[in-house]
């Protein structure tokens, strides 16, 4: 079918290409005055085609010049400043990241920081409770400005999200006592490791045995319980979040992590693609807050201090 169809487009251009010789022919006829008339006439028709090609042509790629490097407009930016305000989107449900007190208001470290982050910007922090599971949908739809949930980083939504560097890593790190000689996963060759009973710690416990690390596993049924075998001295050493380990750091346990993060889940702040002067100016603000100590003051305010000799 689609060779016939570009047998009849050759045959029908062909047969336009004779039909124009035979204009040309019968111009001929009429003498050379009869033949310039014709030419003239082509080639005025011609160039007028040209030059409305090229008017075209102009218009619109000065319509793609401005549109791709000429300045962006931020309108999420230009209506947080209209409002005084800056619309965060967060699930109060999380302690102590999000809660809400007993009178109803919205307190806890994702709380103070969207407040400190707000304020380098001479505005107001909006706090607005939504469903963890409806954050995205509410930034994408411009009900809010932003989320700061306890939200972790995901890469299948880059293309609608931009997020900020980390302000707090939740995921699974080796924790050992403040005292202990321990600094790596070798280091546990014949040693005991505690974990909570399916958690991603214990999954991590269970890899790295499969790939030949030497300790015993010992699972524990909460992360309460695999904490304070640590600590009481049941086990060399623990396998847990971050949450959970400066939960337990605030509760006086004298615990540290060593190591890298084993597995990541850096906890983000979502804003939309489309406002690239919010994206700068929240770069800038959690800069500004890490260097004067901020970020540290944040996290040991709702998570309690750190024990001495943690990295």
């Amino acid at each position: 079918m689609n060779d016939q169809k570009r047998s009849g487009e050759r045959e029908a251009l062909q047969g336009a290409e004779g039909g124009a010789d035979r204009q040309w022919l019968v111009a001929g006829s009429h003498g050379e005055r009869g033949a310039g008339s014709f030419v003239r006439r082509s080639l005025a028709g011609r160039a007028r085609l040209w030059i409305a090609i090229c008017i075209v042509a102009l218009a619109v790629g000065g319509w793609l010049v401005l549109r791709t490097s000429g300045p962006a407009v931020d309108e999420t930016w230009l209506k947080m400043q209209e409002r005084g305000s800056w619309r965060v989107g967060m699930d109060p449900s999380f302690p102590p990241f999000e809660t809400l007190d007993a009178e109803g208001a919205p307190i806890g470290y994702d709380v103070d920081l969207a407040r400190e982050i707000a304020a380098t910007w001479g505005l107001e922090a909006e706090i607005v409770a939504i469903g963890y599971d409806s954050l995205l949908d509410a930034l994408l739809v411009d009900r809010v400005d932003a989320v700061i949930s306890a939200f972790p980083y995901n890469a299948r939504m880059t293309k609608d999200v931009h997020y900020s560097p980390p302000y707090f890593e939740a995921g699974v790190r080796l924790v050992v006592g403040v005292d202990a000689a321990f600094e790596g996963i070798g280091d546990l060759d014949g040693g005991t490791v505690a974990v909570e009973w399916g958690s991603r710690g214990d999954a991590i416990a269970r890899r790295l045995q499969r790939e030949g690390a030497g300790y015993t596993r010992l699972p524990f049924a909460s992360s309460e319980e695999a904490v304070e075998a640590l600590a009481s001295g049941g086990s060399d050493a623990l396998l847990i979040d971050g949450v959970t380990l400066r939960l337990a750091q605030g509760e006086g346990k004298q615990i540290r992590a060593v190591g890298a993060v084993l597995d990541e889940d850096p906890y983000v702040i979502a804003v939309s693609i489309k406002a690239p002067k919010l994206q700068s100016a929240l770069l800038q603000a959690l800069a500004t807050l890490e260097e004067a100590g901020q970020l540290g003051m944040l996290e040991e305010r709702w998570f309690g201090p750190v024990a001495e000799g943690e990295e």
